[in-house]
C-alpha cells in the first residue's frame, strides 16, 4: 500500500503504571504516570508514516493544548493532517492503567472525536481519491464508519477495519463492505456474540464473522500469534516472544506495519512484518512513543 487514509480517533493518553490493578474499593500505589499521544486512529496513522507509507488522516481535536500536541506529533512523523478538524469540544482523552504484566485497562472520553461526520468526509474527498486503502476503527461515531465503508466500495478502495472498541448490533449490511477485519479475541467475541476462550472457539467465531461477509478475518492473539481466515482456508502465524512492558498500541503498530508491506494479495510476509514491529512496541511504554520505524524493524530482524 503506497498511500493510506486513516479515519479515526485522536486522544491524549494518560498512562498510569502500577504493579497490579486494584480490586473494587481498593487503593494501590502507582509507580509513575506519563502523558503520551494516542488514539487508535492517530496511532495507526503515526505508525504507517513511520513505516514509510504516504499517510493522511481525517479526525477531530479540540482547539486546546492537547489537540495541538497531537496534531504536531503526527506532522513530525510525516502524516498529512489537513483532514483533522478543530472542534469546539475538548480533545479526546484516554486513561490507561498498565499492570506489572504489561496488560492495559483503558477508559476513553471521546470529546472531539464525536464531531466526525459525513461533512468531514465530503470536505476531504480528495484524500479518498488519492488513497489505495482506508483504515478505520470504532472509537468514532459508527455512522461515519458505515459511510466511509460505502464510499470505499463505490471508489474501489480497500477498506480495513480495526473493530475496537467492539460493538454489538452492527447492521448486517456493513460486514460485506469490510475487506480486512483485525479483531483480537475479545473483540471477536463481542462482534459475533460467541465465546472465544479456546482455540476451537476462536476458529468458530472467526468463521461466523467471515460468514457475515468479512472477506479476510485476521485475529490477533497477542503472544499466541495471528489467525487468518479467508475463503481459501485458515492459516496461523506465530508471534515473536518478548517480555511485554506495555501492550498499549501494539495492535495499532501491528496493523499499520502489516499494511505497509501488504501488496493486496499475499498476507504471509505482511503479517510476519507486523508481528516483528509489534514485538518491539510491547517492550516500550506508551502508545505512539513505543512504535518503531521501518529501519529499526529491518535492522533488528536482519538475521531472519
Amino acid at each position: 500500500m503506497n498511500n493510506v487514509l486513516v479515519i479515526g480517533s485522536l486522544n491524549m493518553d494518560f498512562d498510569v503504571y502500577t504493579s497490579r490493578r486494584p480490586a473494587p474499593g481498593e487503593t494501590v500505589m502507582g509507580q509513575s504516570m506519563k502523558m503520551v499521544p494516542g488514539g487508535k486512529g492517530a496511532n495507526q496513522a503515526y505508525a504507517l508514516a513511520r513505516m514509510k507509507v504516504k499517510t493522511s488522516m481525517i479526525g477531530a481535536v479540540g482547539d486546546d493544548p492537547f489537540g495541538r500536541m497531537l496534531v504536531q506529533n503526527l506532522k513530525t512523523a510525516g502524516v498529512d493532517t489537513s483532514g483533522i478538524r478543530l472542534s469546539d469540544r475538548e480533545t479526546g482523552k484516554a486513561f490507561i492503567e498498565i499492570d506489572g504484566q504489561g496488560q492495559n485497562y483503558i477508559t476513553v472520553i471521546a470529546g472531539a472525536n464525536h464531531d466526525l461526520d459525513e461533512s468531514l468526509l465530503l470536505d476531504h474527498i480528495d484524500l479518498f481519491e488519492q488513497a489505495d486503502a482506508v483504515v478505520m476503527q470504532l472509537e468514532i461515531p459508527f455512522p461515519i464508519v458505515l459511510q466511509a465503508a460505502k464510499l470505499c466500495r463505490q471508489k474501489g478502495k480497500l477498506f480495513i477495519l480495526d473493530p475496537a472498541p467492539a460493538m454489538r448490533d452492527i447492521p448486517a449490511d456493513f460486514f460485506p463492505l469490510v475487506d480486512i477485519a483485525k479483531p483480537n479475541e475479545t473483540e471477536l467475541s463481542v462482534l459475533t456474540g460467541m465465546p472465544t476462550d479456546s482455540r476451537e472457539e476462536i476458529v468458530r467465531a472467526a468463521q461466523k464473522l467471515h460468514a457475515l461477509g468479512v472477506r479476510n478475518v485476521m485475529v490477533t492473539l497477542g503472544g499466541q500469534g495471528t489467525l487468518l481466515l479467508q475463503e481459501s482456508g485458515m492459516q496461523e502465524f506465530p508471534a515473536y516472544p518478548v517480555k511485554a512492558v506495555d501492550t498499549t498500541a501494539a495492535g495499532d503498530c501491528f496493523l499499520a506495519s502489516f499494511i505497509s508491506q501488504f501488496d493486496g494479495r499475499d498476507f504471509a510476509p505482511a503479517i510476519d512484518f507486523g508481528a516483528k514491529a509489534a514485538s518491539i512496541a510491547v517492550t516500550r511504554p506508551g502508545a505512539q512513543s513505543s512504535i518503531p520505524d521501518y529501519e529499526e524493524v529491518c535492522q533488528k530482524f536482519s538475521h531472519s
